[in-house]
């Protein structure tokens, strides 16, 4: 298989959450080139799984990739940029996914002793693919007994394998409030009840949550994004919406935000006279690497002169959490050395750590499949 010229055909064919039709159809075409003897295929929505029958198993090893873009307008110049407007691999799913199939390509040439479950899995960015597929029917029958996975990371050198034992990636939340109150003319302030100067009020005092109502030992992030209401200048804002997000490094301190968040809107519906109401999207669980299964890949690295280094853990987040939530697993950092970073319509990945990538987790599961 060519990996380049195959992740070139997926970064063309980027598609959001559940809707990765034409995805689906390609990754199957490129499975059902391989070798058939050793390989069972199921779908599930718009995703995948693929069974390598082992030759004397004794447990199953998961490997998941996933395989939706994002709602991003490339910029990079490719050659091969998306065809699908306002739509791009700006996360390095491609990468996931064409490492994923060398993989395979590998494994079904050359079974290892253990059965292998590779997960093409849908909708990571949103509005989240994880946990409902951990949960179908289809997982179920071939539920692996550790599982573990990889994303790339522009600020390591290509081929780089950044991990840790422990937490990774934090628990996160979307964030989205709705305000209504009564619009009216600019003239007549007094008559009206302003959203705009609601939100900003808002916007402002859960500045206070992470600052003074979180231990500063509980690492948290609050960010808005996005405000948006009103009509025109000369109009009091009847209405205006609030999108952000939250981070915690552990579950119970983002159930303690949502709780303070909670308070500053009924507090703001009482000062502003206004119905508010609070939605919190897609949230991920916490991506926590098992000790020893870490271990056994640090070591396994080591062994066989793979660069590596320890990292710390960052805020980032990862439905990926939700599996290692009921299985025992981990999860790397891939470098892949690009100046434009995650979600940056111009990043721009370097190919060779495709073939890096292949060499690791393959020999790795063959490596893993040899324990006890």
């Amino acid at each position: 298989m060519d990996l380049i010229e195959t992740r070139r055909a997926l970064h063309r064919i980027p598609e959001l959450g559940f809707n990765e039709v034409k995805t689906q159809s390609l990754l199957l075409n490129k499975i059902r080139q391989m070798p058939q003897e050793h390989l069972e295929i199921k779908t599930w929505r718009t995703g995948i799984l693929v069974k390598v029958t082992g030759t004397n198993p004794v447990k199953t090893i998961g490997y998941r990739c996933d395989i939706d873009g994002l709602p991003i307008y490339e910029e990079t110049g490719y050659s091969f940029q998306s065809e699908h407007e306002g739509q791009m691999h700006a996360c390095g799913h491609d990468f996931h996914m064409t490492i994923a199939l060398g993989i395979l390509d590998k494994l079904s040439h050359q079974p290892v002793k253990d059965n292998v479950v590779v997960i093409f899995q849908p909708a990571e960015e949103g509005p989240g693919g994880a946990r409902p597929m951990l949960e179908s029917e289809a997982f179920k029958a071939w539920r692996p007994d550790v599982i573990f996975a990889l994303h790339i990371a522009p600020e390591y050198p290509t081929g780089m394998v950044a991990v840790k034992k422990g937490l990774l990636f934090a628990n996160t939340s979307e964030l989205f409030i709705d305000l209504k109150g009564k619009g009216g003319h600019a003239a007549y302030p007094h008559l009206a009840n302003d959203m705009v100067v609601a939100a900003s009020a808002f916007v402002t005092q859960i500045q206070s949550i992470v600052a003074r109502r979180i231990n500063p030992l509980d690492s948290a992030v609050i960010t808005i994004g996005k405000i948006s209401g009103g009509t025109k200048q000369n109009i009091i804002a009847e209405e205006a919406r609030i999108e952000g997000t939250i981070r915690a490094l552990d579950p119970k301190t983002m159930a303690d935000i949502k709780k303070h968040i909670e308070s500053h809107v009924a507090g703001i519906e009482a000062s502003y006279q206004c119905e508010a109401s609070i939605d919190y999207g897609a949230n991920y669980y916490q991506v926590y690497n098992e000790h020893k299964l870490t271990e056994s890949f640090i070591n396994f690295c080591k062994e066989n002169n793979f660069p590596l280094t320890i990292c710390s853990e960052a805020m980032t987040g990862e439905d990926f959490g939700y599996f290692l939530k009921e299985i025992p697993g981990f999860m790397f950092w891939l470098g892949v050395d690009s100046e434009a970073g995650l979600h940056a319509a111009k990043l721009m990945p370097h190919e060779e750590a495709i073939g890096h990538a292949v060499d690791i987790v393959s020999g790795f599961i063959r490596y893993q499949s040899r324990q006890v």
